[in-house]
């Protein structure tokens, strides 16, 4: 999938595409079924399936001082979106120049005079332009001058509730992994580089590879039987991660420590991608290091334990 950042990037080469706008952020059901009518009008057209989509997402920049929670960061938003099948990506810086472009100009300069759109498809309340002013009423008007059809694809459901990224953000605040596993059609990831910590866990008996995460994540901060991937473990290997703060610590970056299981790989620069299987108790503060490692190691029997059980015949 090629990535292209920012209007300016765009060549020749890449006029004549079918195209889809959005935050795509978790790429749910929903999300899913967008791409592949994307996918399918592309094929139609015989010209590249791309998506536009924004970073910070809009609702990150107009709401700065109380952002939404990602669902997944942009290296897993991109790799999802590879997986589905998008042949372009791209990647519009959002600020006060984008934030204040009128709906028309918007078409216009990424639609029409960037990306020569034949094919544009979008979720049917999709809303763009300064204020939101723009809706695929103007998109099909507009359209029909500049030589692209625009369609809106309705909702999808699911259970009768709407598939949509609140939805899904909703459930992983409580958590609830099994709704979540619907919404998605798979487990909940969450994908980093592995760097360097204090090597507390070494230290307590349960050596842990660690996730520094930049915005926290949608997931309730909290203890969870885990699977972990990356390219030697294609299958994933289980364990048991901590997402959260580290209260008793008393520090505040957002952290995800998984400890596998039964393997000792040195994973430093390694990229990492931990699928969260079962919630197994919320985030807690300790009277000190005893205590907090005697946890460690209940924690680390109940992953286990949901293991074998998960193994065992229905």
């Amino acid at each position: 999938m090629e990535l292209i950042r920012g209007l300016h990037n765009l060549a020749p080469r890449h006029r004549g595409s079918v195209v889809s706008i959005g935050n795509f952020d978790g790429l749910h059901r929903g999300h899913q079924a967008l791409i592949a009518r994307l996918r399918m009008l592309a094929g139609e057209h015989r010209l590249p399936a791309t998506v536009v989509c924004f970073e910070p997402m809009p609702r990150e920049y107009f709401q700065r001082d109380n952002p939404p929670p990602r669902i997944a960061d942009l290296r897993g938003k991109l790799r999802d979106l590879a997986a589905f099948g998008v042949d372009r990506v791209l990647l519009l810086p959002f600020g006060p120049r984008l934030a204040a472009m009128s709906a028309e100009a918007f078409v216009r300069q990424v639609l029409v005079d960037g990306l020569g759109a034949r094919a544009v498809i979008v979720g049917d309340d999709f809303r763009y332009g300064a204020r939101r002013a723009g809706d695929l009423a103007l998109l099909q008007a507009i359209g029909a001058g500049a030589g692209f059809s625009a369609e809106g694809l309705g909702t999808v459901t699911l259970d009768g509730a709407r598939s949509s990224s609140t939805g899904l953000r909703a459930a992983l605040a409580l958590p609830d992994l099994d709704v979540v596993e619907r919404l998605l059609d798979r487990r909940y990831r969450i994908t980093g580089r592995v760097r360097h910590g204090l090597k507390l866990g070494r230290e307590l008996g349960m050596a842990t590879a660690n996730l520094h995460l930049r915005r926290p994540p949608a997931l309730a901060h909290g203890v969870y039987a885990v699977k972990a991937y990356w390219d030697e473990a294609p299958n994933g290997l289980p364990g048991v991660a901590s997402l959260g703060v580290r209260p008793t610590l008393g520090l505040t970056t957002c952290l995800l420590e998984t400890h596998v299981f039964d393997a000792r790989p040195n994973l430093y620069g390694r990229e990492l991608a931990i699928e969260f299987h079962k919630f197994l108790r919320p985030q807690l503060t300790f009277d000190g290091l005893d205590a907090l490692a005697a946890q460690m190691q209940a924690d680390g029997r109940d992953a286990r334990t949901h293991f074998t059980a998960e193994l065992m015949p229905s």
